[in-house]
């Protein structure tokens, strides 16, 4: 559940229990002038992790489930999904206030039965907004009409198109402040004034990015000087889900030995809304305050400090009162020894204040006025293509007629160009993990998806299924029951189940705590639950490798004889089961944890599930998956495989409806797998050589609208795979195909 507040939001209510549960302490921290003068309080709220820092904790408990980007910026995800890398056009213009826009038009699905639409977005100074037109073939659509529906009538320059195929680049970017303050340095003059870092803050700095040459930097520059070096000769920068980050270092900007206060250096950190002060040294008694930066500018302080011994860094968080919250909440106590986790948690962290601070209304004027500035230079760099490039091909009152025979080898060529250079950018940030449509954290170890990574050369058993458990690989074995396989590869695998149990499907849910694993064979067969934390402890302490009679408690009692089974994907507010027995459904849901799992306190949570409803089928299915229905009230869905088909079935009324049929004579099923986009559901069919994407549209409630539409496509593989399933990793959802060697 995603908290929003605004900044108008009364500051005692954010102080309340959800304030103190999960951001830790809450104080409110009057600063003031180094003279000690109070007549500029600004008042700082501190995140601290915990108020007791004695409690026991183990590093990297918390749940990385927390970390993810909020407010995203959908326009731009919406412009990466349907415009970059197709055929779209841009537009320029002046409104009646003499304020510059820009608008992107594109129309999509054409050539298919279902209505193509027009999707255009308009970034004005005052915001953004996108809209879907219906296309009419009898009728062309113009600029200003579209304009007209986003409530522009007016302007002093109509809309003229832009034809540079370099328009497609560009991202959200931000900087950030980064000063180094020695052991002891009390006032900002002192922090400033440090000519070089340390050791430890060198290591933090190749942490957060990468070390660039300002001078012929092509990239996001943050205000830094990339032509005279004016502004430091070198800086730090990283790409981040879609968003450049520039990284303003005290210690690389320019050092003035004859002028104390380092304005050059002030100029750029004290106008980040988000500055990092990296402190030196372990004593708490000089620790860092907001009085001792002045700075009418930033809003918020990240205080990280490296302890040497155990290799951690500890973080803590002040910002002014007129912030709205934001996550992620740091850990208790904020302590993380994992350094790639403290760099993701750091980062968004860091991305997640700063829009946040952007919705204060100091911040208001000065949002409108960036914005402005963003276009009218945009604007400027354009200008003198339109005279340059413009081909006569068509008035700019129409969108995407014909053009005219004299120019459509020219304007095919631009726009093949045009194609080329988007669809490069698009795959090149797909492949580099930054694509600002996925909100999956980006990791360091940015490999191609379609590198494989060996975990395991020399295994020397068959493998029948496997999950991963943390960095380790838990894997069931025919003959030899199940292992735990721990990824360095410096560790002999444990026996965590013996061979008296023979684990045919399993899932590891580490949020819930929970595997679910089917096992045994024929009439035998039965769903087990059970809770990681019991396994892993037994592990620990007694070394304990489990067998059949020590599961009984943890069977599902009505699943006897359960040949297959599957799990929702999307976890929403519960998990969802349904096992198959022969030609019938069981329909299984897990009550909300908080009310079953902290009160029984049971080694088996075989008590928290319960049985919904039976389904019939005509036929036992091969493959099952379950697809979450928008509002899931009455519309989440079953896919089921047998014979030569796909069908999905209702699981609110057992309602059945084709999905698609396979025409060839034999049909190996190999997966059903679900998929999410903006909401909508879609399903991956995998069977043969042959993967077939087909979009579920809800229609009518319950009744999903099955048919042939333009997202629908399909691809093959060179060998038949044995399985296929979604990974999560570094990259987001990737496919992977298991041939299960010996190796892994």
């Amino acid at each position: 559940e995603k908290h929003r507040y605004s900044a108008s939001e009364d500051l005692g209510c954010r102080r309340g229990d959800f304030s103190r549960k999960h951001y830790g302490s809450v104080e409110l921290l009057i600063s003031s002038d180094a003279d000690g003068a109070i007549h500029r309080a600004g008042r700082f709220r501190v995140e601290n992790g915990s108020l007791d820092e004695t409690s026991e904790y183990t590093p990297g408990t918390w749940r990385r489930t927390d970390v993810h980007l909020e407010n995203p910026e959908y326009h731009t995800r919406w412009y990466f999904k349907y415009f970059l890398g197709k055929v779209h056009q841009n537009y320029v213009g002046t409104d009646a206030e003499k304020s510059p826009f820009f608008l992107s038009v594109v129309l999509s699905d054409q050539n298919n039965q279902r209505v193509p639409q027009y999707r255009a977005i308009l970034w004005r100074r005052t915001g953004t907004l996108k809209i879907s037109l219906p296309y009419s073939p009898t009728k062309t659509l113009s600029v200003k009409s579209i304009l007209s529906a986003m409530n522009m009538d007016r302007f002093e320059k109509g809309p003229r198109e832009i034809l540079n195929p370099d328009i497609q680049k560009g991202s959200v970017n931000f900087k950030f402040g980064v000063l180094f303050a020695k052991d002891g340095q009390l006032t900002d003059d002192e922090m400033f004034s440090n000519e070089t870092g340390s050791e430890s803050f060198d290591k933090f700095l190749k942490l957060l990015g990468d070390t660039i040459t300002l001078q012929g930097w092509a990239g996001y520059r943050g205000g830094l000087d990339t032509k005279n070096d004016t502004t430091g000769i070198q800086s730090i920068y990283t790409v981040y889900q879609g968003h450049e980050l520039m990284f303003h270092v005290s210690t690389m900007l320019p050092y003035s030995k004859d002028n104390k206060q380092q304005v050059e250096r002030k100029r750029h950190i004290g106008n980040d809304i988000v500055t990092i002060v990296f402190q030196e040294g372990d004593d708490a008694s000089s620790s860092f305050k907001p009085s001792m930066i002045r700075s009418h500018f930033t809003h918020i302080f990240a205080l990280v400090k490296y302890n040497s011994q155990n290799d951690s860094y500890r973080l803590k968080i002040f910002s002014e009162e007129s912030v709205p919250l934001f996550g992620p909440p740091l850990p208790s106590p904020p302590v993380f020894t994992d350094h790639h986790e403290f760099r993701d948690f750091l980062l968004v962290k860091l991305i997640n204040g700063e829009k946040a601070t952007l919705e204060t209304p100091t911040f208001a004027q000065k949002r409108q006025r960036t914005l402005d500035m963003l276009i009218r230079s945009l604007c400027q760099d354009l200008t003198p293509d339109l005279h340059k490039n413009m081909l006569n091909r068509r008035s700019f009152s129409d969108v995407l007629p014909e053009s005219p025979k004299s120019a459509r080898k020219k304007e095919e060529a631009r726009q093949a160009e045009f194609v080329r250079i988007g669809q490069a950018l698009k795959l090149k940030t797909i492949v580099r993990g930054d694509a600002p449509t996925s909100l999956v954290t980006t990791g360091l170890c940015r490999k191609e998806p379609w590198e494989s990574q060996s975990f395991c050369s020399t295994f020397p058993y068959e493998i029948v299924c496997s999950d991963s458990w943390g960095q380790s690989l838990l894997v069931a074995i025919d003959t030899a029951g199940v292992m735990l396989l721990d990824d360095t590869q410096t560790l002999a695998p444990v026996q965590v189940f013996d061979k008296t149990i023979t684990v045919k499907q399993m899932h590891i849910l580490e949020p819930q705590d929970l595997l679910i694993t089917r096992a045994d064979k024929g009439k035998d067969a039965r769903l087990y639950v059970f809770r990681l934390s019991v396994i892993k402890k037994d592990l620990e302490e007694r070394q304990l490798v489990r067998g059949k009679c020590d599961c009984r408690e943890n069977k599902l009692e009505k699943t006897k004889g359960c040949h297959l089974y599957s799990i929702n994907t999307h976890h929403g507010s519960e998990l969802r089961i349904v096992a198959a027995i022969r030609t019938k459904l069981l329909l299984i849901t897990r009550k909300h944890p908080r009310f079953s799992a902290v009160a029984t306190g049971a080694d088996s949570p075989v008590e928290e599930f319960q049985y919904i409803r039976e389904i019939c089928l005509c036929d036992p299915p091969v493959v099952m998956a379950l697809v979450d229905g928008p509002t899931g009230e009455n519309d989440n869905m079953i896919c089921v495989a047998y014979k030569h088909q796909f069908d999905l079935i209702n699981e609110s009324t057992g309602d059945a409806y084709r999905l698609h049929h396979v025409d060839a004579n034999r049909v190996n099923f190999v997966a059903a797998i679900d998929v999410y986009e903006d909401g909508e559901a879609g399903l991956l069919l995998c069977y043969n050589y042959i993967c077939y994407y087909k979009k579920v549209c809800p229609f009518n409630g319950s009744t999903p609208m099955i048919q042939s539409n333009t997202s629908d496509f399909h691809f093959s593989w060179n060998q038949m795979p044995n399985a296929i399933g979604r990974a999560s990793c570094h990259h987001g959802n990737t496919l992977c195909d298991h041939k299960h060697p010996a190796g892994l």
